[in-house]
C-alpha cells in the first residue's frame, strides 16, 4: 500500500494578493480549475495500491482542506491539524507514527500540495521507478532535471547510477544537497548535467523513515510521539498535541534524514514541474496570447507585452506594458516588474507589522458552513453577502454590540431568534436585535444566499458567544 502524505501547511506570501495567510495558495485554483491542493490528490488517480491521502495542514485551513476533497469525491485517510509549523521532517514523522499506530507500514509518498506537474505520465513513470528503490528500504527523493540556470532552489548533486533487478535504472545515488546558488554557479550546475532540483517530494516506507529519524534527529521523534499520543480526534480531523509538537524541533526531511543517511536515492525526473513560488512562475507556466501576455479575469490591453494580468473583481486596463505583473482583487491591487517580484514577499512583511487586514484574509471569508463576502463597510455598519451550503448550520450564538439584518435572496433559511423558530424564503427578511441569541441553517438542496446588514458600535468577528456549534468551534 502507498499512501499519499499532502503537505499542505503553507503559506504563499510570494503570490500576495491572492494568497492570504488564511487562504494560501495551496487553496487556490492558479493552474486550471482545481485547487492545488485538488490537483496534487488528482494526479495520482489509477496509481496501482495508491491508497487515500492523509492530509496535513494548518488547523485554521481545516474546513476549506476537507471541502476540497469532498468536492473531488476524495475522502482522505486522516486529516492532521498542525498547531503550529515545523517544517516537513516532523509533518512526515506524525503520518508515519499515525500509520504506525494503526499496525501499518506502508510507502509514505510526501508531496507538497501547491507544486504544478504539467506532463503526468511522465511523473507516473517516476513513480514506478521510486516504488521499486522504496520497496527495497531506500529513502527516494525525486530531482528536477533543469532546464534553465535557477537561483531560488536547492540542488542535488547525482551520484552514481542504481541498479534494479540487473537492469539500468535512472535512479542514482545522492553525492550530496547543495544550498541555493549564485546565478553563476547555477548556470555552471545546468551546463555540467550532474545536478537536479530538489523537489521537495520523498518515498519511502514509514519504517525506513522512523530509523533514519530515530537515529539523526531523536528530538522530532520524541516530540511527535507525544503529539501524536497526546492528540485528539476531531470530527473529521486528529489534532495533535498542541503543547508537545510546539516543542518539536523545526527541520526538513533533506536536513534531518536525507542528507546523513547512506540509504538514500534520487529518481531524475522531467515532468514540467514547477513550485509556483512566484507570480513569475505562474506566467512561466501559463498560456500565452499573442503578445506573450497571460491573462486572466476581465483584462483589457493595449501594446502589452510578455507580461501577467490576472483581474478578479473589476475590469483591468493596461496600456504599455512590458514584463510587468499586474494582479487585481477586490481589496488590493499589486504592480511589479516580473524580475522583481520575489521582493513581494517584503510588502507581505509590512503589511504584517502594520496588521493590516490584507495580509490575513481576503473579503470574502470562508467558513466551514460557507462563505462570508464584505461588499460595504463603514464605522457603525458593515454589509455581507453570505452563502449557506445545503444541510449547514451556523452555530447559536449572540453579539454584544451588533444587531442584524438578513434578507434572503436565495434558498430557503431556518432562523432561531430567541424563543422563535421560523422558515424565511426568497425576498423575506428579518431583524436579529442586540443581545439575542439567534441561528442561521440551510434546510434546503440548494444554497442559501442572504444579505447581511451589521450595525452597531463594534462590527469585529471577536464580538460572538457561542452557545452551541456543530463544526467543533470553541462554545462559550
Amino acid at each position: 500500500m502507498i499512501i499519499p502524505v499532502i503537505l499542505a501547511g503553507g503559506s504563499g506570501t510570494r503570490l500576495w494578493p491572492l494568497s492570504r495567510e488564511l487562504y494560501p495558495k495551496q487553496l487556490l485554483a492558479l493552474a486550471d480549475d482545481n485547487t492545488m491542493l485538488q490537483n496534487t490528490i488528482l494526479r495520482l488517480k489509477d496509481i496501482e495500491d495508491m491508497g487515500d491521502p492523509i492530509v496535513i495542514c494548518n488547523e485554521n485551513h481545516r474546513f476549506m482542506v476537507a471541502e476540497q476533497c469532498r468536492k473531488i469525491n476524495v475522502r482522505p485517510e486522516s486529516i492532521i491539524l498542525e498547531p503550529v509549523g515545523r517544517n516537513t521532517a516532523p509533518a512526515a514523522a506524525v503520518a508515519a507514527l499515525k500509520t504506525e499506530s494503526e499496525g501499518k507500514d506502508p510507502l509514505l509518498l510526501i508531496l507538497p500540495a501547491d507544486h504544478f506537474i504539467k506532463d503526468v505520465p511522465a511523473f507516473h513513470v517516476a513513480l514506478d521507478t521510486g516504488i521499486s528503490y522504496a520497496r527495497e528500504g531506500r529513502l527516494v527523493t525525486f530531482g528536477i532535471v533543469p532546464e534553465t540556470p535557477e537561483t531560488g532552489y536547492g540542488y542535488i548533486r547525482k551520484g552514481e547510477k542504481l541498479t534494479a533487478d540487473t537492469e539500468e535504472s535512472e535512479a542514482v545515488v545522492i553525492d550530496a544537497f547543495v544550498e541555493k546558488p549564485d546565478s553563476d554557479t547555477a548556470a555552471e550546475y545546468v551546463s555540467s548535467g550532474d545536478y537536479c532540483w530538489n523537489s521537495g517530494m520523498f518515498l519511502f516506507r514509514a519504517s525506513a523513515l522512523m530509523t533514519g529519524l530515530k537515529k539523526f534527529a531523536p528530538g522530532i521523534v520524541d516530540a511527535c510521539e507525544k503529539s501524536v499520543q497526546q492528540g485528539k480526534e476531531d470530527l473529521d480531523f486528529f489534532r495533535l498535541d498542541r503543547e508537545a509538537f510546539e516543542a518539536c524541533p523545526s527541520d526538513s526531511i533533506d536536513y534531518a534524514v536525507m542528507e546523513k543517511t547512506k540509504n538514500g536515492a534520487m529518481v531524475p525526473m522531467q515532468a514540467g514541474w514547477n513550485d509556483l513560488g512566484s507570480w513569475d512562475a505562474l506566467w512561466q507556466v501559463g498560456e500565452k496570447d499573442e503578445n506573450e501576455n497571460v491573462i486572466q479575469g476581465d483584462v483589457l490591453t493595449h501594446d502589452v507585452n510578455n507580461s501577467f494580468l490576472h483581474a478578479n473583481a473589476r475590469l483591468l486596463a493596461a496600456v504599455g506594458l512590458e514584463n510587468h505583473i499586474v494582479v487585481e482583487t477586490s481589496d488590493a491591487v499589486l504592480i511589479s516588474p516580473r524580475n522583481r517580484v520575489q521582493e513581494v514577499k517584503s510588502l507581505v512583511d509590512k503589511l504584517k507589522a502594520a496588521k493590516r487586514e490584507e495580509a490575513f484574509s481576503h473579503k470574502k471569508i470562508y467558513r466551514p458552513w460557507g462563505t462570508s463576502e464584505i461588499i460595504v463597510v463603514s464605522d457603525r455598519f458593515e454589509v455581507r453577502r453570505v452563502m449557506v451550503r445545503p444541510g449547514a448550520t451556523l452555530s447559536l450564538q449572540k453579539h454584544f454590540n451588533r444587531a442584524e439584518h438578513w434578507t434572503v435572496l436565495r434558498g430557503t433559511a431556518l432562523v432561531t431568534k430567541g424563543d422563535e423558530v421560523f422558515i424565511l424564503r426568497e425576498d423575506n427578511s428579518t431583524y436579529i436585535p442586540l443581545g439575542v441569541t439567534h441561528r442561521l441553517q440551510n434546510p434546503g438542496k440548494i444554497s442559501l444566499e442572504l444579505i447581511e446588514v451589521r450595525s452597531g458600535s463594534y462590527l469585529g468577528e471577536d464580538d460572538v458567544i457561542r452557545f452551541e456549534d456543530s463544526h467543533g468551534r470553541q462554545a462559550h
